[in-house]
């Protein structure tokens, strides 16, 4: 056939049919592992020695290894190379036979030596292997965590032990279900100082995370009767899977070049809908970056008075400002209708599991009912030292040495995004632990399984749209606080091999 070729490999002899190489080349790989010719383990050559066998590209090949890695048939492993991934293949099932006769058993008859078998000899079925464990990723640029070897072991055991030596009695009993009073004073007083939160500790609830104060939020809304809570275009799934899973709708604000349309809000763009309240990242969006502009922070403060809804508003990495002036939480604007929620899962560690809401003061009483009447989950110990760690001062310190080593971090990604992909634009680091590269259209997902092969986690820009939104932008989510010191040029190296 005209658009037919045939091309062997010296060390696979592959034989690729079809116009498209790559594609070609993977149904080739394919089937030498699923006819048993390639077993589990091979090791098969480089990308770039098959390359030159096949005459074909480097980067194909690199692509096909990688896609076929994503879906089980190889593993690639620093060190080891590509392999032949060990795969659960189904039995063939065997004709039936009849059972032979308990007078007349039937006997194997001999074959002559060097002899084929027989076409109606059963064929054997193949072994069950198990699925290989997919290898960890040898560079980790997702976002969302901060850098845990920097956590500040020394300073939190000293506060640990004065909070241990100072606690009362009854500290260790089942308590108040907002939290310890000591942790909502001192984190009343630094929200007002560090973020603009207007506060009193009466108003603080103490949870076990974002998610568990998202929970019993959502939760409270749910009992007033409120039964839809926008979202914004980009965000986790795990926020708006929560609220959908607590049985509210989540209708999506649209995005455009300046943030999230809040204005639609109060319009015909929820298609009818009439959200009683709406989730934001206001000072940081997430993922794409950039604080709400002035005039739209006004227009949903303006909605939320108007409808008697409510904002609730992640203030997920406050305290990490860059270029700018700090932009104040939106809470300030209006304490009555904001629902603030922090954590301290960046600037220090997720593991602690301390989180906080600050609530309007019609809100308050119901969210701590909530939580008493499920759980109380966050362990008094840990609140009481995380209080004496902010009164003690370290809690800033540990914060302004973080901002400045994650500056640098950001600053050495610009460069070097700019010194091997010139035309990779880097956008969303005026603040935060992440950046956002924006790729060529339609070219995500190729630079995603470029990434797994070169054993490099990073999440695309699409991972984090809303099933509703369309498709119209490509881009990586590279959070740059992730890595140890002693992976961040590794993790950077193998992130500027990927990029086109």
């Amino acid at each position: 056939m005209a658009n037919e070729w045939a091309t062997f490999g010296s060390d696979l002899h592959l034989e690729l049919r079809g116009p498209r190489l790559r594609a070609g080349l993977m149904d080739a790989l394919r089937e030498a592992v699923r006819s048993g010719r390639l077993e589990a383990g091979t090791r098969l050559p480089s990308s770039r020695a098959l390359a030159a066998d096949l005459g074909m590209a480097r980067n194909t090949v690199a692509d096909a290894y990688a896609e076929l890695v994503a879906e089980g048939w190889l593993t690639a492993r620093q060190g080891s190379g590509t392999r032949v991934a060990r795969r659960a293949e189904p039995r063939r099932a065997e004709p039936r036979r009849a059972a032979p006769s308990r007078a007349e058993p039937r006997r194997a008859e001999p074959r002559p030596a060097g002899a084929r078998p027989s076409r109606t000899s059963a064929p054997v079925p193949a072994p069950a292997l198990a699925l290989p464990r997919p290898a960890a990723p040898a560079h980790n640029l997702k976002p969302g965590t901060p850098d845990l070897a920097s956590f500040p072991r020394a300073e939190w055991l000293k506060a640990y032990r004065r909070a241990l030596t100072a606690a009362p009695n009854e500290a260790f009993g089942y308590g108040d279900p907002r939290g310890r009073i000591e942790l909502r004073t001192v984190l009343a007083e630094y929200l007002a100082r560090a973020r603009g939160v207007h506060v009193r500790p009466e108003r603080i609830v103490v949870c076990a995370g974002f998610m568990h104060g998202l929970m019993l939020i959502g939760q409270v809304l749910l009992n007033r009767g409120v039964r839809d809570v926008a979202v914004e275009s980009y965000g986790l799934g795990l926020h708006a899977g929560l609220l959908t899973g607590a049985g509210l709708g989540t209708p999506v604000l649209p995005f455009d070049e300046r943030g999230t349309r809040v204005e639609e809000l109060a319009g015909p763009g929820l298609a009818g809908v009439h959200p009683g309240a709406v989730l934001m990242t206001a000072a940081h969006q997430f993922p794409l970056g950039g604080a709400l502009p002035p005039d739209r922070r006004a227009a949903v403060v303006d909605w939320v008075r108007a409808s008697g809804g409510f904002v609730l508003e992640d203030d997920y990495d406050g305290e990490f400002r860059y270029d700018r002036q700090p932009v104040g939480a939106l809470q300030g604007l209006d304490p009555e209708r904001v629902v603030y929620l922090g954590t301290a899962s960046k600037s220090l560690a997720p593991g602690l599991r301390l989180a906080w809401m600050v609530l309007p003061e019609t809100l308050a009483a119901e969210v701590a009912a909530v939580k008493g009447a499920v759980d109380w989950t966050s362990s008094a110990p840990d609140q009481l030292a995380f209080a004496e760690f902010l009164a003690s001062g370290a809690y800033d310190r540990h914060v302004r040495a973080m901002r400045l080593r994650y500056r640098r971090r950001r600053d050495q990604l610009v460069a070097a995004v700019a010194a091997h992909s010139p035309g990779t634009r880097v956008s969303g680091i005026a603040a935060g632990l992440h950046a956002v590269l924006t790729l060529p259209p339609g070219t995500e997902q190729d630079v995603l399984r470029s990434a797994a092969w070169h054993g490099l986690a990073v999440q695309g820009v699409n991972q984090f749209r809303r099933p509703t939104v369309p498709a119209t932008l490509d881009g990586l989510v590279v959070g740059y606080a992730t890595p140890p010191d002693s992976a961040w040029q590794g993790a950077l190296r193998a992130l500027c091999q990927v990029l086109p």
